[in-house]
């Protein structure tokens, strides 16, 4: 009876220690134990005040959320920065009035990524998501707030999957 429980005990201590190795979202940081993202410039020819704040954060929350790297101001393993290099609004669809039926704001980031333990991936890419609404709708409020934080979701997501998950 005890020799059987001992298997069992080893048995569940093997599998849930190949546990740990797995991640759920496919990230990999390898030896980086903090990250920081810097200040992502607005060079887009149409100035939204205050993206460029709301896409730093919004980056650094799905990396805190989706890995175990502290953020730290300076000196970081991973190192994200870039500017915001597109923000346009744009009619998609138009009526029979010549009106617009459908806009899309469309926002593009290049993005640069250090990772100074291992330069081999480094990474230098534009990425870009776009956010369709209704012609008759305006952009504003909490119009304007779903679209960013839509867009703002697949964008980092995206990030992260080229930077750490190398999808």
């Amino acid at each position: 009876m005890t020799y059987t429980k001992y298997i069992f005990i080893l048995l569940v201590s093997i599998t849930l220690s190949g546990c740990g190795i797995y991640s759920f979202t496919g990230v990999k940081t390898g030896d980086a134990k903090t990250f920081q993202v810097n200040r992502f410039e607005n060079t887009s020819l149409l100035i939204e005040p205050g993206l460029e704040r709301d896409f730093k954060l919004a980056l650094e929350d799905l990396i805190q959320n989706q890995t175990n790297l502290g953020l730290v101001p300076s000196n970081a393993d991973l190192v994200y920065e870039g500017e915001i290099t597109n923000y346009r609004i744009s009619p998609t669809t138009a009526t029979s009035q010549n009106t617009a039926a459908q806009n899309r704001l469309t926002i593009g980031v290049k993005v640069r990524f250090y990772n100074r333990l291992n330069e081999e991936e480094d990474l230098d890419q534009s990425f870009s998501f776009f956010y369709d609404y209704p012609g008759s709708a305006q952009l504003v409020g909490g119009q304007k707030a779903t679209a960013h934080e839509e867009i703002f979701e697949r964008l980092t997501q995206d990030i992260i999957n080229a930077t750490l998950a190398r999808w």
